[in-house]
């Protein structure tokens, strides 16, 4: 029933009647939630909101091909669930992330957006219940103890596979494009941030392009893990209420609407209580994490000066970078990948913390679960295309500095170490600090060797690979 002045109307749900915006389609329970958790800004994720409507569009044509919903029902709500699973329905799901810990406001929520636009599509009264009820119908042989968990592994498997991987694939393809073209350039290596022997750039390049090939495989071998899905278990995990094939033509269905080769969980009491699955998937972003951290910082040491600095790369000029210091520029990219690895990280934590919280037969930490592995899903995405496209692909190496480094270091007397002896080449390492002058001139000084066997010995290019 709409108020006089068409604002509102009357819900109702098990505690009593609410006004209801009438613009909106949620329903009494979401009006209620609305009013009981005003706590910060976070929304349930898009991609939750993608997966939330995709089971509830596979469920509803399950029901009916078992007999337990009628078609014209079950088509009405399939209709409308594609309205929330392509998001024109967004504006409806006005839920914050800090609600009951098992997601149910947000899957009520769900429910009665789609019930009450399915009301419409068939010509009733929204807000009525009838022909579509959201418990009765949309939410048949469902819990949300189910259907929450079992949205979270699909909008995670969706967003690796087609935001995360695609993206994180380009940026290592730009380090090995970088490598192969680097391959000649001999420059001086670092330990504990101390000259140590020569490698080439081409090397340091690829050695970043394998901590990305290896991060991209460890999240692949999280799907398999996310593919198992709770549905089905209900509430405790007996299938309570439904039919004995309903898992199974479920499971069947999401696998071919999404492509993906999703399968019922083994244990559906363990799929309920925990999210185990999602916290190994978690650490292998927090492992792609602390690789891009360390890349972008190696980069950013490598970058730094221009004049007084390591100065050996130079990054694409983006932007000023000082509201002070005229004309500076600075390593932006390198410092909005850091701090998304920095959120990440704490993600992960928060990740952890939720997982081991489950208690007996449910996790009650859902919707922060969802919101945390979905963003750092989101980020890494994000900031590996940043990265690459306004960083990676322009950075161009200083050769004279490079060179100039090469020359002065210290280090290159190792490759003497095996003709010498330890002890003679750190003498004349030794001297050539304390003189300020050449290791060459130092071994000829202290009668080491002659300057043309130095030269036979010290050749940086050599010291780059294997060499007796």
């Amino acid at each position: 029933m709409v108020n006089e002045k068409n604002m509102t109307r009357i819900e109702t749900d098990s505690m009593g009647t609410l006004h209801v915006p009438s613009d909106k389609y949620w329903g009494a329970q979401t009006q209620r939630a609305l009013q009981n958790f005003h706590i910060g800004d976070e929304r349930v994720p898009r991609p939750a909101l993608w997966a939330l409507g995709t089971i509830k569009r596979a469920v509803a044509h399950v029901n009916a091909e078992l007999g337990l919903l009628e078609p014209r029902l079950a088509e009405t709500i399939g209709a409308a669930a594609r309205e929330v699973i392509d998001g024109t329905l967004d504006a409806h799901f006005p839920l914050p992330v800090w609600q009951t810990g098992s997601g149910t406001q947000t899957n009520m929520n769900v429910n009665e957006v789609i019930a009450n636009r399915a009301i419409e599509m068939l010509g009733g009264e929204i807000g009525s219940k009838h022909p579509v009820h959201p418990n009765d119908h949309v939410n048949k042989s469902q819990s949300t103890n189910d259907v929450f968990p079992t949205a979270i592994h699909l909008a995670m498997i969706r967003q690796l596979q087609e935001h995360l991987k695609p993206r994180l694939s380009a940026l290592r393809d730009a380090f090995a494009a970088k490598a192969d073209t680097f391959t000649e350039i001999v420059k001086i290596g670092r330990t504990h941030l101390m000259d140590a022997t020569p490698l080439t750039l081409g090397q340091e390049f690829g050695a970043w392009t394998q901590q990305l090939t290896a991060a991209e495989a460890r999240v692949e071998a999280a799907v398999p893990g996310l593919c198992e899905l709770p549905i089905g278990g209900t509430a405790v995990g007996t299938g309570l209420n439904t039919h004995p094939d309903y898992t199974g033509k479920v499971v069947a269905r999401l696998a071919s609407e999404t492509g993906y080769p999703l399968r019922r969980a083994p244990n559906a009491f363990e799929a309920l209580a925990c999210r185990d699955a999602v916290l190994y998937a978690s650490a292998a972003l927090k492992t792609l994490a602390t690789a891009l951290f360390k890349i972008a910082n190696d980069i950013r040491w490598l970058a730094s000066g221009p004049r007084c600095g390591l100065g050996e790369l130079q990054l694409p000029p983006n932007e000023p970078g000082s509201s002070i210091m005229p004309g500076k520029v600075n390593p932006t990219q390198c410092e909005a990948v850091t701090m998304v690895c920095a959120q990440v990280m704490g993600n992960d934590t928060t990740l952890t913390f939720a997982n081991a919280s489950g208690a007996l037969q449910l996790n009650v930490f859902m919707p922060v679960i969802a919101y945390n592995a979905l963003q750092s899903i989101q980020l890494l995405g994000d900031a590996c295309d940043s990265f690459r496209k306004h960083c990676v692909e322009g950075i161009v190496p200083n050769r004279e500095k490079i060179a100039q480094h090469l020359s002065e270091s210290l280090m290159l007397v190792t490759a003497l170490a095996p003709h010498i002896g330890y002890d003679s080449a750190a003498k004349v390492a030794q001297y050539a600090h304390e003189h300020g002058c050449t290791l060459r001139e130092a071994a000829v000084a202290l009668a080491v060797l002659p300057a043309a066997e130095f030269d036979t010995h010290v050749v940086p290019a050599a010291m780059t690979k294997p060499n007796l």
